[in-house]
């Protein structure tokens, strides 16, 4: 059982690699952090003395003035450090770095000095380091004008407002689930094949995939045409584009853009409902579910889903893994609709009428999917 705590365990990658780590808990055990703790000295010498590893993401990414934004990320380090020799842990520590660490800007000069400030620590104790150098990350949660530029864009045109587009420069990209693989397995590595060598090292992170900003923006558009406009399902022909789909989905206000409803075609033979155009691959799937029983209860980590109810009436509710706000939806049959399923929210649908249920799902199968993406937890 390998004990790990992340500095920075509520931000954008922090969530991610915290909520990933609780898929597996008969391998790490989660150190819970506040970003409170950097400002009570006693607080976070507990923190540091009780990790095998520790994962620093803390830091500022933006501010108005880059001179306090340099002395945060250099006085976050600082504070890790002298917490560590306080207390005489060595803890295995991975640090966040940027590409940024060669342009002429006081961010990436903060990330690069930091990360040397971590490498003489570790020189200096026998410890073991890894400095990750990583690209620009994307994917869900992120904070739009903050995390990413697909933040941005993803928040804008989800609500109605109109992104700009400052500099068309080529962007090289990295999902975090992807990102938080790489220190996944590297934090087992470092535990369980080199647990007594002193390492110190530098990863260079390389990027998924490389797109300008203005190709970015038009993909981004053809979701909202095809999504918002027309109810269909992009084309996901490749891994990017499946992540960027997921991505863009949690950005949409599920309370008001929910339940969507569908046209219904009568006849003297029947109706009949087109749930999904599937613009590429996918998985569509029906059942029936008699009344009183629920399915479900689990969330998923790499599928986007979606649930359309077409006979009699259900209950769906979904919960954002890690919270405790739960959103409940009634759907009934006589008037046909779906609600989508973002990643990390763990949902099920209950027959909460007196007939059959009537349910299609379609779920965005692919090549990275693989086992291991479903996880059992009640809403």
């Amino acid at each position: 059982m390998i004990k790990i705590g992340i500095t920075g365990q509520t931000g954008f990658v922090g969530t991610h690699l915290y909520n990933t780590l609780g898929l597996f808990p008969d391998k790490f055990v989660r150190i819970p952090f506040e970003d409170a703790y950097f400002q009570d000295e006693e607080k976070l010498k507990k923190f540091v003395s009780e990790c095998d590893t520790i994962v620093h993401l803390a830091a500022m990414n933006r501010h108005n003035d880059p001179e306090v934004l340099y002395n945060t990320n250099i006085g976050l380090v600082k504070q890790l450090i002298s917490a560590c020799e306080a207390t005489k842990s060595t803890p295995h520590i991975l640090f966040s770095s940027s590409t940024q660490e060669e342009r002429d800007n006081l961010y990436g000069k903060s990330k690069k000095e930091g990360r040397k400030l971590l490498e003489k620590w570790a020189d200096k104790n026998d410890g073991q380091f890894s400095g990750f150098i990583i690209p620009n990350v994307y994917g869900p949660f992120g904070n739009p004008y903050y995390n990413s530029v697909i933040a941005t864009f993803c928040h804008q045109l989800t609500h109605n407002e109109t992104p700009k587009i400052e500099v068309d420069g080529e962007l090289n990209l990295i999902y975090v689930g992807q990102l938080v693989k790489h220190f996944i397995d590297r934090i087992t590595f470092i535990q369980t094949e080199n647990q007594s060598d002193s390492v110190i090292e530098e990863i260079f992170v390389d990027s998924t995939v490389k797109v300008k900003v203005s190709t970015l923006l038009e993909i981004l558009h053809k979701y909202k045409t095809q999504y918002f406009e027309k109810g269909e399902l992009p084309e996901l022909n490749t891994e990017f584009k499946c992540n960027l789909f997921t991505t863009f989905l949690c950005y949409i206000d599920h309370i008001t853009f929910f339940p969507y409803h569908l046209k219904l075609n009568t006849d003297n033979r029947g109706s009949f409902v087109e749930t999904v155009k599937l613009n590429s691959g996918g998985q569509v799937s029906f059942s029936t579910t008699v009344p009183g029983i629920t399915r479900g209860n689990h969330f998923h980590t790499r599928k986007a889903e979606r649930f359309a109810v077409i006979k009699g009436k259900a209950r769906i509710e979904l919960r954002r893994i890690g919270t405790n706000k739960v959103m409940s939806f009634e759907l009934d049959g006589a008037q046909p609709s779906f609600v989508d399923m973002p990643i990390w929210h763990t949902h099920n649908i209950t027959n909460v009428g007196n007939e059959e249920l009537y349910t299609i799902f379609w779920i965005n199968e692919h090549y990275d999917a693989g086992d291991g993406d479903t996880f059992f937890e009640k809403v």
